[in-house]
């Protein structure tokens, strides 16, 4: 609902926003527009025309299309607001002459709705510095709720699929390029294509559980901030998308997304994660934060379209509005980049340790060879089997065994948009060229961390090493370091001194752009189901 010329929405019960719950008159009445309705205010009501337009994408210019939008409009919206959208009225105008069109004659279809308090908008209070975690944790209750009684089926499930997002992004794609002759188009654009095609690349098995866990929903397709009304009974969720159903068949955390990137727009970006959050939470969504920054991402990358489109047509501030939403959008795409990180080095460089530090850093999954190797013996990992070089549990076949595992499974978290560390050795050249080309196939970025510090200072390590998981000592570590290959392309992690500083030199070479300021989304624990 946009916001009149002057005061604004009125407040609920027809109370006066700017006297106070308890004035005993309406606001003066106002007019608004969007690019498809005329808004009236007048006491506590707000009557919605529908403009005779058509805009390629909607189609109002028949007094029936008109009425078919307003009673589509009613009927979606009160999913969310059931009392603010009250029903369908009419305007007779028996003075008009008529044209001679079929249909001259009949009455204009209204939408009649109660008016909200305008400062009691999501965005008002975000812009007022107001503490916003409660008004946005029932929102996303809310929208959970909604989501789970969506109705569902094939043409619903059909705009959920992989190809159907990239193909919704390819479009935005030719849209901008479009305007290259009018405006000079924001740097990150083509990197931005490169991410995206590369993250949807890899990402086929991802989208397919998303549909068969049936997250694809009919939604808002929507959710700014300035729609949503946070009143004392709870919130009030407006203006859905009425007339295009394919842009409300999203993915639910897509749908979230939206506000979520309109928080981030509005200065809020821990507002925006806190909201991701709870909806993830009440919606019992275990989707990656590789997917949430996806899905900010694609919305602030169709919102700087628009506001491109809106700089050709001279709207002031629109260019600088369209760089920044471009700026949101690539600081989630390098964000959700599913990364493969190798950590290695000979025994007692400290790999384990800084591998922990790193993935619990990064919020992913870390995978041990010693682990698994042992797994895959049938022994407690913790159990030691200590052997010379070469033999026991180290064999070749055994090594080989462990190491294919161990990228098997890697590969599984990558193609479901996880980003997974891999603690190993990883001496061996054709070893790494396996996990090479497990990251190219999942559409991944692979980073590889040498673990280095002195010679004196690996065997100190390896002598007050007690007896766990890792095995090898100072005899296994000397055999290694002769027939260890170089490593060129990784970059040196130096493990000699504090863990801190070796996890920062690490997240340097893993987010060569920084880590923020893009949120840190991290789930919210969950019961297993």
């Amino acid at each position: 609902m946009p916001t009149p010329p002057t005061s604004g929405p009125g407040s609920r019960s027809g109370a006066d926003p700017g006297t106070g719950a308890g004035a005993a008159h309406f606001p003066r009445a106002e007019a608004g527009e969007t690019h498809t309705a005329v808004l009236f205010f007048l006491g506590d009501r707000v009557y919605k025309l529908k403009k005779p337009v058509g805009l390629g994408f909607v189609d109002f210019t028949t007094l029936a299309a008109r009425r078919r939008g307003c009673e589509r409009e009613i009927e979606l919206n009160r999913r969310f607001a059931p009392d603010v959208y009250l029903g369908l009225a009419e305007i007779r105008c028996p003075f008009d002459p008529p044209s001679g069109r079929e249909e001259d004659g009949g009455p204009e279809p209204v939408v009649v709705m109660r008016r909200m308090p305008a400062g009691r908008r999501l965005s008002a209070l975000v812009r007022r510095g107001e503490d916003v975690r409660e008004p946005l944790r029932a929102v996303a209750r809310l929208l959970a709720a909604r989501h789970a009684d969506s109705p569902r089926g094939p043409e619903v499930v059909r705009e959920g699929t992989r190809d159907a997002l990239a193909g919704r992004w390819e479009a935005n794609f030719t849209e901008v390029r479009a305007l290259e002759d009018a405006i000079e188009l924001p740097e990150g654009v083509p990197e931005a294509e490169r991410l995206v095609r590369r993250y949807l690349g890899g990402r086929e098995v991802l989208f397919e559980t998303r549909i068969r866990r049936g997250r694809v929903v009919d939604g808002h397709g929507d959710l700014r901030a300035e729609d949503i009304f946070c009143l004392d009974d709870g919130p009030r969720v407006l203006d859905c998308l009425e007339f295009d159903d394919r842009l409300r068949y999203v993915d639910g955390l897509d749908d979230a997304a939206f506000l979520a990137m309109d928080l981030e727009r509005l200065g809020a970006p821990d507002a925006a994660a806190f909201f991701l959050a709870r909806y993830s939470e009440y919606s019992a969504d275990p989707a990656p934060p590789s997917l949430w920054h996806h899905y900010v991402a694609y919305r602030a990358f169709v919102r700087a379209k628009v506001s491109l489109i809106q700089a050709v047509q001279g709207a002031p501030g629109a260019r600088q509005e369209a760089r920044g939403l471009v700026t949101t959008a690539l600081r989630h795409l390098r964000a959700c980049a599913v990364r493969l990180v190798l950590v290695g080095g000979l025994p007692g460089r400290g790999k384990s340790t800084l591998s922990g530090a790193l993935a619990d850093r990064m919020g992913v999954t870390l995978l041990s060879s010693d682990r698994v190797r042992k797994e895959l013996a049938g022994i407690p990992a913790e159990q030691p089997a200590p052997a010379p070089y070469g033999e026991g549990l180290y064999t070749p076949e055994r090594t080989r065994a462990t190491y294919s595992a161990l990228l098997d499974r890697a590969s599984a978290l990558l193609s479901s948009g996880e980003s997974v560390v891999l603690d190993a050795s990883w001496t061996d050249p054709e070893q790494r060229e396996a996990a090479r080309r497990t990251a190219g196939r999942a559409g991944a970025e692979l980073v590889a961390l040498n673990c280095r510090t002195p010679g004196d200072v690996a065997d100190s390590r390896l002598a007050g090493r007690a007896p766990g998981v890792s095995d090898a000592g100072a005899e296994v570590a000397a055999a290694m370091a002769r027939r260890e290959a170089p490593w060129p392309e990784a970059v040196t992690v130096d493990t000699s001194g504090p863990l801190r500083a070796a996890a920062d030199q690490a997240l340097a070479a893993v987010y060569p752009y920084g880590t923020g300021p893009a949120p840190a989304f991290r789930r919210p624990y969950m019961e297993p189901g």
